[in-house]
């Protein structure tokens, strides 16, 4: 136990000490197998917390040992957030789950929350938290004007209702969030998950201005529409376009972000809104 509390101060030394036991050990897992065995299976639970769900996962293939250790609560409640609870509890569908790997793992796929107004989502290699905020929690401009804006249901949503811009000479979108929702010390992408269609018209005229502003930090970018480099297919079909991205850090910060096109005199139409994305960027995350 006291080795045990020593490890828990220092994440660094402890995951030193794992990986040098599996240097020397795991390489000789067909010859020495009996080698995995010499550490309990309580003790290996604790190290294996302290390194990735994707370490994790890759540890249980070495021996029973590891997989049975994988397997323990103790792992997967380190690699959940710690708002886990609420969003269990704020979820649109109930989650089915028996262990908290089984937990970790539903929330791996798309969960509706809120009402079904934002998506979470946790990275799998990771447990990093990734949300989509729905079009209906954005700001858009004379949204709820049916002259400008239609809201429909679309098939390929998650959500239940899609923003479709059908005229106007001002096209300006907001959104916000807290840091404190997301992970702690990770760089994060923000996206605009968005679809044009073929009879769009006027969009790539004028430059889009985008601003992502973090506490005292702000950023500002702008774009046309048209460009391939600032778009990106995502895997269920609809584009995603980058507005931006910043740092969590500890603090808990509100995140602005902002679309317009509001100096031109001229109409847009044919864009269609999903959501705005938070995504981890995960060359740049710092491990939890």
């Amino acid at each position: 136990m006291v080795g045990i509390v020593f490890f828990k101060r220092d994440d660094c030394i402890l995951k030193t000490i794992f990986w040098e036991f599996c240097r020397q050990n795991i390489i000789r897992v067909n010859s020495d197998i009996e080698a995995l065995n010499m550490l309990p299976e309580d003790c290996l639970s604790v190290v294996l917390s302290f390194t990735s769900p994707e370490d994790a996962l890759r540890s249980s293939l070495v021996s029973s040992v590891f997989r049975s250790a994988t397997d323990s609560d103790m792992v997967w409640e380190r690699f959940l957030p710690p708002d886990y609870p609420e969003i269990v509890s704020n979820s649109v569908r109930p989650l089915e789950f028996r262990s908290k790997k089984e937990l970790f793992q539903c929330l791996c796929d798309s969960v509706p929350i809120d009402g079904g107004n934002k998506i979470l989502k946790l990275e799998k290699s990771t447990g990093k938290k990734c949300y989509i905020l729905s079009a209906q929690q954005l700001s858009i401009t004379w949204s709820s004007n049916a002259l400008y804006w239609s809201w429909i249901p679309m098939a390929e949503s998650r959500f239940s209702r899609v923003a479709v811009l059908r005229t106007t000479d001002w096209l300006e979108v907001r959104g916000s969030i807290r840091t404190q929702m997301l992970s702690p010390n990770t760089s994060y992408g923000v996206y605009l998950v968005m679809q044009v269609l073929e009879r769009a018209y006027g969009l790539d005229l004028m430059p889009l201005e985008m601003r992502l502003e973090v506490g005292n930090k702000v950023c500002c970018t702008s774009v046309f529409l048209e460009e391939k480099k600032q778009m990106s297919e995502r895997e269920d079909g609809w584009m995603a376009m980058e507005l931006g991205d910043f740092f969590s850090g500890d603090k808990d910060e509100v995140v602005k972000m902002s679309l317009m096109e509001i100096k031109g005199c001229h109409l847009k139409a044919g864009l269609v809104i999903e959501g705005i994305e938070f995504r981890p960027k995960l060359q740049n995350m710092i491990s939890k």
